[in-house]
């Protein structure tokens, strides 16, 4: 534990101390005596980031229940924060405890983007644990992570003893005991990550050897001492035998989303070619919608939270949703807590919908067509026409919106720049729809596009593609600006950079450990904050080890070509990657799963059956 009075003396200097101080609502607290295990959650970015993230709540809540485990919170310090610790030698802590993190059992990170990477060679490093896995030692914790980006975690392989593809709930849990029972009898860490690679998910990347081939290209992918030869993710396959956290930690400083959350349902049936956790989290699988509202009224009472999330890939896709939004009208509007449902579809945005989630509280307005045409929206399987976008954007503006933000991409493959200009005439069509209706006098509308550039993902059709170059990308981002010709509209975009570096990371293999090492030692970090982040000193990293960027962003991968996570399953086969990329290449669609099954072989997560019921679209 870092000395009190030096720590308050370092607080004292620092922006927003509230981010090192913990002791806010609903923190647990234990003795260290009973205790067989001691896990440190860490999230590798700011406070108030880490405090929005929903998985970690899940988690926090799950492994201290058990009497035995203590789970504690750990976030990357702030540039002051970090070069304060650094000089006044406190290592990184845990915020219950303030014990230092290198005094864990393990150390556990989530992996949400690519660009906090050198976060967690930041968050090793003031741990004062060593980074790279070969050279820690027996009295150092076991390193582990989850998360989406797991699905190709070989560019981390280097630093960590584990990984855990799938859903933690069920995963984490084993894995702690498995460490504790090794522990006991005596085993060594290596022994008990040989034990721990026979858990449904784990994957230990000390026991496989990766060859390649003279052009740079994977050879071969070999399991040793008995791991198995592909990694099938753990998954829950009734969500409703998973109960929902009903007790949050309550940040005293404001996190980026900072209300209730509840997780409705996991999966998503849309299957859009460009969305990775589309593929990573089939097949869907919801909860009850009386377990959802209870759980909801719990939280809100146990947290003070005057709004709560319906949290979901697709919330209005939920089969119970009118009966879930009457349930919780009953007793959010008496106790004036409103409800937002971030991933709201436009193709079955409803009247009823909108009345029911602004009885409280009107929120913005946010619809994701992702492409400007019908014919790049076939491409990548977005299943919305022009038409529901009409009338969804008709019914807002009939209900007093007068304000709506459109997500979109660019880069997407096939696209030209006529796609591109569609994306402002989109735009436009909704401006002049708003004044061909009656309006309330002197109110306009704001339309504002977000436009991201398109990463190519593992795990999903589009994973052979190249990323569009990022000079390509900037001519394409100059071209929608000059299409708009509107002051009701408003354009903004994603540095190309930082989209490149993460397609590299995203697709990338193991020989980006030592440019992940090196770029850290050259100052690398918050790589995903656009003042922090060092784009010359990336690429003269690159230069210097000799590492081709380019070869994992932009070079088509070939259909039979053995990629960095060949080894690592999500269910979801090859096979149907490579048919759906073929048909996206002709501009065919997919139905959603909830209509028809396209085979795509997540099913076998459930025993082999269908996902659904056709006749009824329950899930099962």
């Amino acid at each position: 534990m870092p000395e009190i009075t030096e720590l308050r003396s370092v607080l004292l200097n620092v922006q927003k101390p509230g981010r090192y101080t913990g002791g806010e609502p609903g923190c647990i607290y234990k003795d260290k005596e009973k205790l067989d295990l001691r896990f440190a959650f860490c999230f590798p970015d700011t406070y108030e980031v880490g405090m929005s993230f929903l998985g970690m709540k899940i988690l926090y809540e799950i492994l201290n229940q058990r009497e035995n485990i203590w789970c504690e919170r750990v976030f990357m310090p702030w540039l002051d924060m970090k070069k304060a610790m650094e000089d006044n030698d406190i290592p990184l802590y845990a915020l219950e405890s303030k014990d230092p993190v290198s005094q864990f059992d393990v150390v556990g990170f989530t992996l949400q983007y690519e660009l906090s990477y050198t976060n967690i060679l930041a968050m090793l490093d003031l741990a004062h644990i060593p980074m790279l896995a070969s050279q820690r030692t027996e009295q150092d914790p076991f390193i582990v992570a989850g998360g989406p980006c797991a699905c190709n975690p070989e560019p981390l392989a280097d630093f960590f003893d584990l990984f855990m593809l799938g859903e933690g709930e069920i995963q984490l849990p084993a894995v702690c005991d498995t460490i504790i029972q090794g522990r006991k009898k005596g085993l060594t860490k290596h022994e008990i990550l040989v034990q721990l690679s026979r858990i449904q998910g784990v994957y230990v990347p000390s026991l496989y050897e990766v060859s390649y081939l003279p052009d740079g290209r994977i050879e071969k992918i070999q399991a040793n001492e008995g791991a198995p030869a592909t990694v099938r993710k753990a998954i829950i396959q009734d969500m409703n035998s998973q109960p929902l956290p009903t007790h949050f930690v309550v940040p005293m400083i404001g996190a980026v989303h900072d209300r209730a959350q509840i997780e409705v349902l996991r999966g998503c049936v849309r299957g859009c070619r460009f969305c990775q956790a589309g593929f990573l989290y089939r097949p869907m699988r919801e909860r009850d919608a009386d377990m959802l509202s209870c759980a909801g009224k719990e939280l809100c009472n146990n947290t003070g939270y005057d709004e709560i999330s319906l949290t979901s890939l697709s919330t209005s896709d939920h089969s119970q949703l009118e009966v879930l939004l009457d349930d919780m009208l009953s007793w959010t509007q008496d106790e004036h807590v409103s409800m937002s449902l971030p991933s709201l579809r436009i193709d079955n945005f409803s009247e009823s919908l909108v009345e029911k989630t602004t009885r409280v509280r009107k929120s913005g307005l946010t619809f994701a067509p992702e492409a400007g045409t019908q014919r790049l929206r076939d491409v990548i399987n977005k299943n919305v026409t022009w038409d529901e976008i009409e009338r969804g954007c008709t019914l807002a503006f009939r209900s007093g919106y007068t304000a709506v933000k459109l997500y979109f991409m660019m880069g997407l493959p096939t696209e030209t720049m006529d796609d591109i200009a569609g994306i402002a005439e989109t735009a436009q069509k909704i401006v002049d729809l708003y004044y061909s209706q009656e309006h309330p006098k002197g109110k306009g509308v704001q339309v504002s596009i977000s436009v991201a550039c398109f990463v190519p993902k593992p795990h999903t059709p589009f994973q052979f593609v190249p990323q569009d170059t990022q000079e390509t990308l900037r001519e394409k981002q100059q071209h929608l600006l000059r299409c708009v010709r509107s002051r009701k509209i408003s354009v903004s975009y994603h540095d190309s950079r930082t989209s490149f570096l993460e397609a590299v990371f995203a697709k990338g293999d193991r020989r980006l450990g030592k440019v992940l090492l090196e770029a850290y030692r050259r100052g690398c970090y918050f790589d995903g904050w656009d003042d922090h982040f060092l784009y010359e000193t990336w690429m003269e990293v690159f230069k210097d080890l000799k590492v081709d960027p380019a070869f994992y962003a932009n070079r088509f991968i070939a259909l039979d070509e053995i990629t960095p996570w060949e080894h690592l399953d999500y269910a979801v086969t090859k096979d149907y990657l490579i048919r759906e990329y073929k048909k996206a290449l002709e501009g065919k669609t997919t139905q959603p799963c909830n209509r028809s099954c396209a085979g795509c072989g997540a099913n076998s997560l459930l025993g082999g059956g269908a996902c659904f019921d056709y006749n009824s679209s329950v899930v099962y």
